[in-house]
């Protein structure tokens, strides 16, 4: 019986998880590399905090033996294959790909001859073959393409989505050469149901960054519309329903508190950049959607305070209560989260703040915001609401029965104390 295939992930997070957890179930060792060590312990206990991967999971994965979470790059030694899937932040709106350059300096040095390294991170088309491979091959002393094999594929993990998951959604697969390209697709051939693959590296990346684009832009299309139909006082909501009912040249997006995670707020502000570093042209469509969208939360409170005052009460002073505070329903993540901006206005507005999600941890808890549970006679101390997060485990009649008013940024509860963004 041979010996399985060692697969490093770097990034234990809601990416790397979840690929380090289908190579398990596929028959690979698994190395899941992770710097932050709270998490490394947690994840070796058995405690995931991915919603994606339950706790039964990790342990059975753990049981089995052939997954060790670790901080330590040594535990890489002898790798066949390395999936990066670190962050890939925006610092003062410019790309940081700090991270990639640290796990590619750190792989170089266990990369043998033969393995694959496959960059999942989001960034801007070119950084595999301009960054990523001159880094790997500097350290290690062995040529790609020749001695080990180098590809890109996009992550397209959406947490919390039942239906479309690692493994069920067609995965976009590719490589600086046609050896390197064989290597990556037979890779993920093993661990997901379909592969796609382009003819190189830089297609794979813009891939990635069309998709959140597309999103990003029509979002804003429909945020700054709500905007609009409110002040001519129309119901963007059932005009949005009305023409959803086209079966065909439309497809629904609904307005929001704003966009969050890291895909929307910073994936296509990275071909933003490309474009004006490279071509000395502005991606104007980009930029107006980021302009939209980060004003959301602004938005929120406008409307906070217009109804505030429509019940002759001030926001200074006021006991406002946030229902939701990750970026996405059913997670508890809170990168880029618009209730972040949210409780800060409110809170510099004078705003007594408290929120309620049981998804978010305590060290992920906003500072601003007491914690509260959501419940019947807690809600009724308030003078608002402000549904942000339309997670399924909140009782919608908790809300609607109560005798605070609410405002409903997602328009999910009806009621005569609900008005909706």
């Amino acid at each position: 019986m041979s010996t399985p295939q060692k697969v490093v992930v770097i990034g234990q997070g809601y990416v790397g998880l979840p690929v380090a957890m289908r190579a398990v179930a596929a028959g690979f060792t698994v190395i899941g590399l992770d710097i932050d060590e709270r998490r490394v312990r947690a994840l070796a206990q058995g405690e995931s905090f991915v919603e994606d991967i339950s706790g039964a999971e990790l342990t059975s994965a753990l049981e089995s033996g052939r997954y060790t979470p670790t901080t330590s790059y040594d535990d890489a030694s002898g790798f066949d294959i390395a999936v990066i899937s670190v962050p890939t932040p925006l610092r003062e709106s410019l790309p940081d790909l700090t991270f990639i350059e640290e796990a590619g300096r750190s792989l170089a040095a266990h990369l043998q001859a033969g393995a694959t390294v496959i960059l999942e991170s989001t960034t801007y088309p070119g950084t595999t073959e301009e960054l990523l491979v001159p880094i790997l091959e500097s350290g290690s002393g062995l040529r790609a393409g020749s001695d080990f094999y180098v590809g890109y594929s996009p992550e397209r993990i959406d947490p919390g989505n039942q239906k479309w998951n690692l493994r069920t959604t067609p995965k976009v697969v590719s490589g600086i050469d046609a050896t390197s390209l064989q290597h990556v697709q037979a890779f993920f051939d093993q661990i997901v149901d379909q592969t796609v693959p382009v003819s190189g590296t830089r297609e794979a990346e813009l891939t990635k960054l069309l998709e959140n684009t597309f999103r990003h832009v029509n979002i804003a299309l429909v945020n700054e519309l709500a905007v609009f139909a409110n002040q001519l006082g129309v119901n963007v909501w059932e005009s949005i329903d009305a023409a959803a009912t086209k079966p065909f040249g439309f497809m629904k997006f609904t307005p929001g508190p704003g966009v969050g995670g890291h895909c929307l707020p910073v994936d296509p502000s990275y071909l933003s950049w490309q474009v004006r570093r490279e071509l000395g042209k502005s991606f104007r469509f980009v930029e107006l959607a980021n302009d939209i969208n980060e004003h959301m939360p602004s938005y929120v409170v406008e409307r906070t305070i217009d109804l505030l005052n429509t019940h002759k009460k001030a926001v200074n002073g006021s006991k406002i209560v946030i229902i939701g505070l990750s970026y996405k329903k059913n997670t508890g993540d809170v990168r880029e989260a618009p209730s972040t901006r949210i409780i800060e206005l409110l809170t510099q507005l004078g705003a007594e703040v408290s929120a309620a999600d049981p998804h978010v941890s305590e060290h992920q808890w906003p500072k601003d915001a007491k914690r509260v549970d959501l419940n019947r006679d807690g809600i009724d101390a308030f003078d608002l609401a402000i549904v942000v997060t339309d997670h399924d485990d909140f009782d919608s009649r908790i809300i609607t029965e109560s005798k605070t008013h609410v405002l409903d940024t997602r328009n999910v509860l009806r009621g005569e104390r609900v008005t909706a963004l």
